[in-house]
């Protein structure tokens, strides 16, 4: 197993890439995927980490390429602060029909290899799960912290993490989500909706908005939606677009066409919007505080004419 180091990054080790990007758009940028699953592993992780923590490398490389190869993201998950829970259980979530009505399963399991007899193929399906581990679940929030992929999700994301579990809230601590210029960073489960510059409020709201299957008014501007994950990058920037001027909230109802000189989006009630989305170049800067700077790309949104 590739050995991982616990030991603390600096607070002043420079710039950060989430300082560099302030301001810029978050629009279009979720990591893409048509389902999650979410697999607790305490302990340290590695940049690496379904390869790089405590769980066997070789079950957390075919948990991980499975999940890719059938079109989801696996992510580790641990409580906030690393609290012991009982000895050998590991908490599993796995939601899916991300494109439909998104649903959400949790269970607990005493071997994590377990999660390779999901149907991993027919997850982003409405309920295709009937094992018995498994039972519907209230949302939940998770807050990347891995520390040891960019130090901003230590910086900023574990004291946020913390701070909403010491309240009670259903977070937990989760590996790399992409997207750490724009930390602290979460991922809502079972929305699929991606939330950069994450604040403690906007965690509560997230959190309420999806008991009832809808968004945060809050995170619906270019400063925090990162996007829903089953939404390709342009298709995912115009949706953004047209919950920022129209406050549509449900996470259904919205349907979307790439013609590809522009895109359009349908609502249930008939409405629609044609969009220009075009991906723009910006001044060189750090995406990644590890990495040099790079010309930085952002999504614009305006309507077609």
């Amino acid at each position: 197993m590739d050995s991982v180091s616990t030991a603390p990054l600096p607070a002043s080790a420079g710039p950060t890439c989430s300082d560099a990007w302030a301001g810029l758009s978050a629009w279009g940028t979720a990591t893409q995927a048509s389902f999650w699953i979410a697999l607790e592993q305490p302990g340290p992780w590695g940049a690496k980490a379904f390869t790089q923590s405590r769980l066997d490398p070789t079950l957390g490389g075919e948990v991980e390429r499975r999940t890719l190869e059938a079109g989801g993201r696996a992510l580790l998950i641990r409580a906030p602060g690393n609290k012991a829970r009982p000895a050998g259980r590991r908490r599993v979530f796995v939601a899916g029909n991300l494109a439909g009505t998104p649903w959400l399963r949790t269970g607990e399991v005493d071997d994590p290899a377990e999660i390779l007899d999901l149907p991993f193929e027919v997850l982003d399906r409405p309920d295709p799960v009937d094992a018995d581990w498994l039972r519907p679940s209230d949302p939940v929030l998770l807050v990347c912290t891995n520390a040891k992929r960019d130090r901003c999700c230590a910086l900023k994301g574990l004291p946020l993490a913390e701070q909403l579990a010491a309240e009670g809230l259903p977070v937990w601590e989760c590996s790399h989500t992409g997207g750490h210029r724009f930390a602290p960073t979460g991922v809502v489960l079972p929305t699929g909706q991606l939330i950069g510059r994450l604040t403690a409020d906007l965690g509560r709201q997230a959190l309420e908005a999806a008991a009832r299957d809808e968004l945060a008014i809050g995170t619906l501007n270019e400063e925090h939606d990162r996007g829903l994950s089953h939404l390709p990058p342009r298709e995912s920037a115009a949706v953004s677009w047209v919950r920022s001027h129209t406050f549509i909230t449900p996470v259904v109802g919205l349907a979307t066409q790439d013609t590809g000189d522009a895109v359009v989006v349908t609502h249930l009630d008939g409405r629609q919007w044609r969009l220009d989305v075009t991906q723009e170049t910006g001044p060189d800067l750090i995406d990644s505080c590890a990495k040099p700077p790079k010309p930085s790309q952002t999504w614009t949104v305006r309507p077609a004419t």
